[in-house]
């Protein structure tokens, strides 16, 4: 499905079901060098099961032309814009990693239109490391193995999103290629890693939601460790939200790791 956000074509999967307004819908947010196609078990078995999806690629990368944000809170706009542009009025939001600190901060803004937030490897402050952000810039193929190597708790999970076995690790690399290939303007691993690292506004974001929250977090996660989640937690509890944490014995990919899981406490969550 693709619509027309801030003057720009923006693709949003759907999950092989048509759009339809009437439906309760539900956003997917991707992270870093990443698109869509990381939620396509959660997405297709949400659509399927009665929820509008709009499993999002952000400007400037893969299928969505525009401007790739150059921060958490100029993507949370683009997230209410294209609410706005698919005319939903209330959406549950999703997001991993980059996309859950975007999906906070639109939280934030939009109060009551959102039903649900999902925050999937999240972490607050979500802070990158100095060679890290370098090598994003001037060397993303070595930071691209580097990040696939160190957020992963496994190769090939069985089940996985894509079927038993399936080398998750090697998808994952020739998805940051494409996703990089995509956007021959910008450099959209630094740029996205540069908005996490400067982001500073979550746990003012967190106390001004409106809705209950869900956090879905790696055991095993290097990236964004759960320990690195908790004041988050701590502030979602403690302004009043209604607040689940769900752990699961996987690295920082958990919608590939632990597809299944992942899925279920979506689910579970959004009834």
């Amino acid at each position: 499905m693709e619509l027309l956000v801030n003057g720009a074509k923006t693709y949003c999967y759907t999950g092989g079901k048509p759009f339809d307004a009437a439906q309760p819908t539900v956003v997917f947010i991707h992270g870093v060098l990443n698109d869509h196609s990381v939620w396509i078990l959660q997405s297709r078995y949400l659509a399927h099961h009665g929820w509008n999806v709009l499993a999002v690629d952000l400007p400037g990368h893969r299928r969505s032309a525009g401007e790739a944000p150059s921060s958490v809170e100029e993507a949370a706009d683009f997230v209410a814009a294209l609410l706005d542009a698919a005319g939903v009025e209330r959406a549950a939001l999703v997001g991993h990693s980059w996309g859950s600190l975007i999906a906070m901060e639109a939280a934030s803004h939009l109060k009551d239109r959102i039903s649900h937030l999902v925050l999937v490897g999240t972490a607050f402050p979500m802070k990158v490391s100095p060679a890290l952000l370098d090598a994003a810039l001037n060397e993303p193929m070595k930071a691209l193995t580097l990040v696939n190597v160190f957020s992963r708790s496994t190769l090939a999970p069985p089940p996985s999103a894509l079927g038993p076995g399936t080398w998750v690790y090697g998808a994952s690399m020739a998805l940051g290629r494409r996703v990089l290939a995509s956007n021959r303007q910008v450099n959209v691993f630094h740029r996205g890693f540069a908005a996490c690292d400067r982001y500073a506004n979550g746990e003012v974001a967190m106390a001004q939601i409106t809705c209950p929250v869900l956090f879905v977090l790696g055991e095993q996660d290097q990236m964004t460790q759960p320990k690195a989640a908790q004041g988050l937690i701590k502030t979602a509890r403690a302004s009043g939200k209604s607040v689940q944490v769900a752990y699961l014995p996987v690295g920082h990919h958990q919608m590939t790791e632990a597809p299944d899981a992942t899925l279920f406490a979506i689910r579970d969550f959004l009834k």
